[in-house]
């Protein structure tokens, strides 16, 4: 089977372009797809929740898989690796047009896959030792890391629900039940109702009722 995969990242951008590639270049050199897979979404998405993760578990050794350029099965070294090796694990024959790659079970793709993966351990390295290095300058200035020692995150399970719980309090219906009905500690609901005063909120509204 030869499948022609094209993937666009907006809507506003044409596919037409890609098929034109894809089927000049087959027809140049005795292919025809079988099978064409397109989809609009960003490569920046894992492959396992695109339409490319469906073909990968689909495709069987022998089988092509032909797309206008590399950057089409991915936005990052890393996953157009990961990809790669799905591929040749399957004996799974990637052809790309722009970039002249054909990719298999072959001496030369191996060495290919080596310097791609070479090239994305020292990409990873690089971006550690950046990272690294910019937190030290942070110290360095003075500036504390992290979320201070004794602060809590304001955000909670609770975060967003306050409506529910005042609506829920001044129906008359115990907090122990509430916080049941919430998944959380009754403690927690007890606390989050008393910061946020929603005891008061809900004697102001029967009284005004």
């Amino acid at each position: 089977m030869i499948f022609g995969y094209i993937r666009v990242s907006t809507d506003k951008q044409t596919v037409e372009n890609q098929r034109f590639e894809i089927i000049n270049y087959c027809n140049c050199n005795g292919y025809s797809v079988d099978d064409w897979i397109e989809e609009t979404i960003s490569g920046t998405k894992s492959y396992s929740k695109r339409a490319l993760g469906l073909l990968l578990k689909k495709v069987q050794k022998g089988d092509y898989i032909i797309c206008a350029e590399l950057s089409r099965l991915g936005r990052n070294l890393f996953m157009i690796m990961e990809i790669l090796n799905i591929c040749m694990q399957k004996e799974c024959i990637v052809l790309t047009i722009k970039d002249g790659y054909k990719l298999g079970d072959d001496i030369q793709s191996k060495v290919l896959a080596f310097a791609f993966g070479l090239s994305a351990e020292i990409e990873r390295n690089l971006i550690s030792q950046r990272t690294k290095e910019a937190l030290a300058k942070k110290r360095a200035d003075g500036i504390i890391l992290g979320r201070p020692v004794g602060r809590k995150s304001s955000v909670t399970k609770l975060t967003g629900k306050e409506e529910i719980i005042e609506k829920l309090l001044c129906k008359g219906i115990k907090k122990v039940k509430i916080a049941k009905k919430l998944k959380v500690h009754r403690n927690t609901l007890s606390k989050f109702i008393i910061e946020h005063k929603l005891n008061a909120r809900c004697i102001v509204t029967n009284n005004v009722n």
